[in-house]
């Protein structure tokens, strides 16, 4: 086997890219440059039934977005091509008839109706479904004579019948499994295309694949994948099994129960290297406190001691306030162009600042699709509202005292040559202290006189300079006038 760390990311092109997905793929990617080795894009289409188009150019999207970028790979080429399991049938073909001949495997040419005939026997009887064996003694001559006749085959994984299959887990350990418990199961189909038990092991060999990263869930079916390596005298990759991406402690992430995808948390207005930064800390820790990391850095500090056996809970809120951090960081320049497409749904005011919204609205978002009309619809055009809002038991402002403050702050504010959040703010807390009253009491009629709204983002002197000096203006003296005519 190679002396270069080299890793492979092998999906199925099923129309999206589940979070699981996402995070095998970007520990095959960590773990391939941490060591300077070669991360692969290997598509595994053999499940012609699942294959849904457009799905593989998800992938390359995915890919591209994120910066997994990918050294081999079916759009790139590479030395171990193709790179795409359908592309690959005579491969499959020409190594099942070896194992055949190494003795690892056999023909069978059992028709379904004798295999549904097996099942029923053994789920009547309360077995485990299992192969019986059947073809697994036909003498050479009799394979010969049915296959000349053109009778359908399947080639089946001779599994030995006494001792125990052990091998090594990077994550999970040494684990023994007795072979009397697997079952021979097919390796090739009737049409010539490969299951992926067999895909996957004559690929990683083919491709020279060193760590083979996957689910847990392929733990069970490990000691046969090393039983064919070990048939064809081949050297066995490094495994790293992870534990799944869990909605709870006791629910499996599912799209079909509309647990988000990548392309879906894109669509909700998180930020591609937030959901990164979260996913490569789904069930792996890098040590310390800190949990905000570039993908240069997680590629620096990536090592397989960190993976954890427990599986991992997909908490939205944590993610979130991640993408939160992000979202702050940004230039304000490029949080405006994100955001924009979001105010086109609502601010049709040519007169409204839209830069200064965003600088409003950057430290209070967690993801740009919290850009909701509810949001920020007032900015636009003043809602009809009532008087009641002006009464905050907290603020100690009723209609009375809020109509005074009002009344002082409409000159005071009028009279401004520059509308500038100092000199705004300076202004509005010279007349507090002038008329002796709480700040509340002068900052939350302010607030509800811009915004006809009991929570804004944002307060009355941040709205201001949102909406300007005219705007602002108007709307204070539409504040007077409702309370004067209460």
């Amino acid at each position: 086997m190679s002396d270069i760390v080299r890793t492979r990311f092998a999906p199925s092109p099923t129309g999206y890219m589940h979070v699981g997905n996402l995070r095998t793929a970007l520990y095959a990617y960590l773990l391939a440059k941490r060591h300077n080795g070669k991360f692969i894009l290997r598509i595994e289409d053999t499940d012609q039934e699942r294959y849904v188009e457009g799905a593989i150019d998800v992938i390359y999207k995915t890919l591209a977005e994120t910066g997994l970028k990918h050294d081999e790979g079916p759009d790139i080429g590479g030395d171990y091509g193709p790179y795409i399991q359908s592309e690959r049938k005579n491969i499959y073909k020409e190594y099942a008839e070896k194992l055949v001949e190494l003795g690892g495997a056999y023909y069978c040419f059992c028709d379904k109706e004798r295999l549904d005939k097996l099942r029923a026997e053994q789920e009547a009887a309360g077995e485990t479904h299992k192969y019986d064996g059947h073809c697994r003694h036909l003498t050479k001559e009799e394979v010969e004579a049915k296959l000349k006749s053109g009778i359908p085959y399947v080639i089946r994984q001779k599994i030995p019948s006494e001792g125990v299959t052990t091998f090594t887990d990077e994550v999970f350990g040494t684990i023994t499994v007795e072979n009397s418990t697997l079952d021979d199961n097919v390796l090739l189909k009737s049409d010539g295309l490969p299951t992926y038990n067999f895909a996957n092991v004559v690929d990683d060999h083919l491709m020279h694949i060193t760590h083979v990263i996957r689910g847990s869930e392929y733990l069970s079916s490990t000691p046969k994948y090393n039983l064919l390596y070990e048939a064809f005298g081949w050297e066995l990759p490094t495994y790293i099994h992870v534990s799944p991406v869990m909605k709870s402690a006791t629910k499996k992430l599912s799209k079909r129960e509309g647990d988000a995808s990548y392309e879906d948390f894109i669509a909700k207005g998180f930020l591609k290297e937030a959901i990164i930064n979260y996913i490569a800390l789904l069930g792996w820790n890098p040590g310390g406190e800190r949990e905000i990391f570039t993908l240069d850095e997680l590629v620096q500090l990536f090592d397989i001691k960190g993976i954890s056996k427990s599986p991992a809970i997909f908490d939205v809120q944590k993610l979130e306030w991640m993408n939160s951090e992000y979202i702050k960081k940004l230039p304000l320049e490029e949080f405006h162009q994100k955001a924009l497409p979001y105010y086109e749904k609502t601010i049709k005011n040519p007169n409204v600042d839209l830069l200064e919204v965003s600088r409003l609205l950057q430290t209070r978002i967690s993801k740009f699709s919290d850009i909701v009309p509810e949001l920020v619809d007032f900015i636009d055009e003043l809602p009809e509202y009532s008087t009641d809002l002006y009464v905050h038991k907290k603020m100690k402002t009723n209609e009375e005292n809020s109509l005074n403050s009002l009344k002082a702050a409409l000159p005071a504010l009028n009279e401004l040559n520059e509308w500038t959040e100092e000199s705004i703010h300076n202004t509005l807390f010279e007349l507090i202290e002038k008329l002796g009253i709480k700040n509340g009491q002068m900052l939350w009629p302010v607030r509800v006189a811009l915004s006809g709204k009991q929570s804004t983002p944002g307060g009355g002197i941040e709205l201001a300079i949102v909406l300007g000096k005219e705007e602002s203006i108007k709307r204070i003296k539409k504040g007077i006038e409702l309370l004067e005519n209460k």
